[in-house]
């Protein structure tokens, strides 16, 4: 008969030591990951003013009057950029911005576009720049520093491992802390380091009260960041086509060809054969711009050109702040007419949900204030890693040759129950094929760990069997 003291631990009582283990092997090896994203998202906290700074003399003109025709803006622009397809261009969208026409460029990098600015009330060229989406050279090149480290597909892995480990590191480190302090529920004890403590606790209570102040920021960071990950990214949109989550596509087929209006949703196809006729011809970007005000469409607006002769153009508003303003409306260049039309207002919640938590990951939803939470988010996770990492060296033994500190007790897997285990390996799957590179650096970890093991195990073996000095013989 078993007695009650050898019955089974709880289920979280099985699981605490994986979790344990997990969390550890997850901070050395994945928090330089973290910790690298952190401080490149810091620095693009920053972007909107380092942009607006760099291209001030661009960006910015002197009122002076009524504005030239959009036509008379493009004609300029076309001059001072004889080579490449129109693309877009950008009306002023205060009284004091420049207009900006973007056309393809040999000369720039893949997905990249030259953008002319124009002074609207006198039609000087005020410069060109490279354009990466809506982002001009700097703020292109912040950006991409924060996604791949200007190392192309292979530096998007860095990114991706980042997000997808960090909602674990998180979610663990938030279960073992509460778990920890379960005897003591005070909120003190939880939301606040403990200043009497020293040494090695002191640094283990400052991150982890840390890492329970910026949990919702850095839950919140990891899954936006997920959803344009490459591989993680890729089931995400999976879902959320499965459950009818994605934003309406705007028709632009003159002829009724709804393959090729549902083409016609970015910058990928603008330009394909169109030519600069589409400027002047039929009502011109100035009708087409007048019937998108007169449907109800308000600056700052996008006018993306059509992809050829039985296409419409595009007219989008582009106010990602909140509130948004993103209708949009496809004119038909002939005679001015709207062919169709998407009301942000009447997209799907998801889909809006969805536009929300990307302009908030990126800084642009809610201003400045976007921006100094985002900022402190990043400093909260780089003191988090750092802290992390001095517990670590704190752990490191006083005698011996080791360096650093030893991970928690092996064998963990070993101790739960069969229900437990086979709950566990189960979730495991799922999640490592929802978010590969999580399984694929989970299945490495575990491989490290079984490597490590039969060394320790070999080394404890050979001790054994080396003969003592201090031992009589015979």
């Amino acid at each position: 008969m078993t007695s009650t003291s050898d019955a089974r631990p709880g289920v979280w009582a099985q699981l605490k030591p994986l979790v344990l283990r997990l969390h550890f092997y997850a901070g050395v090896l994945v928090a330089p990951f973290i910790l690298v994203a952190a401080v490149t998202g810091l620095v693009y906290t920053a972007a909107p003013q380092i942009e607006r700074a760099v291209y001030a003399h661009e960006l910015t003109v002197e009122p002076r009057g009524a504005q030239l025709p959009l036509s008379e803006q493009f004609a300029v622009a076309r001059e001072a950029h004889p080579d490449g397809t129109l693309v877009e261009i950008r009306p002023p969208a205060t009284p004091e911005s420049s207009t900006r026409v973007v056309f393809t460029d040999a000369d720039v990098p893949e997905n990249s576009y030259r953008a002319v600015m124009v002074d609207p009330y006198t039609g000087e060229v005020l410069g060109q720049e490279r354009q990466y989406g809506q982002w001009l050279g700097v703020r292109a090149w912040l950006n991409e520093l924060h996604s791949s480290l200007h190392l192309g597909t292979v530096g998007r892995y860095y990114s991706e491992l980042a997000a997808s480990w960090l909602w674990v590191v998180v979610l663990g480190g938030l279960a073992l802390w509460f778990t920890k302090r379960r005897t003591d529920r005070r909120a003190r004890r939880l939301l606040l380091p403990d200043t009497a403590a020293t040494g090695r606790r002191r640094t283990l209570s400052w991150h982890a009260t840390l890492g329970v102040w910026l949990a919702v920021g850095a839950l919140f960071l990891s899954a936006t960041g997920l959803t344009w990950s490459r591989y993680a990214g890729e089931h995400v949109a999976e879902v959320r086509t499965a459950l009818s989550w994605t934003g309406t596509t705007l028709a632009t087929s003159l002829d009724g060809d709804a393959e090729a209006a549902s083409g016609h949703g970015g910058h990928g196809g603008s330009g394909a054969g169109v030519s600069d006729d589409v400027v002047t011809g039929g009502v011109g970007v100035d009708g087409v711009l007048a019937s998108a005000r007169a449907a109800g469409l308000q600056d700052p607006l996008l006018l993306t050109a059509p992809i050829d002769d039985t296409s419409a153009w595009t007219v989008a508003e582009k106010k990602r702040s909140a509130p948004t303003r993103l209708d949009s409306v496809a004119v038909d260049p002939r005679d001015g007419s709207v062919v169709d039309e998407i009301r942000f207002a009447d997209e799907p919640l998801a889909a809006k949900l969805t536009r929300w938590t990307i302009d908030a990951h990126v800084g642009v939803l809610f201003g400045l204030l976007n921006q100094l939470v985002l900022a402190a988010v990043a400093l909260g996770l780089i003191a988090v890693t750092l802290l992390g990492y001095r517990s670590w060296w704190q752990r490191r033994p006083t005698r011996g040759t080791a360096r650093v500190g030893r991970a928690p007790g092996r064998g963990t897997w070993r101790r739960l129950s069969p229900g437990v285990l086979v709950s566990v390996v189960l979730v495991t799957l799922a999640v490592g094929w929802f978010v590969p590179l999580l399984g694929v650096s989970l299945a490495l970890f575990l491989l490290l760990d079984l490597v490590l093991a039969a060394r320790s195990r070999r080394r404890e073996v050979d001790e054994e069997e080396r003969p003592r000095e201090d031992l009589p013989v015979g």
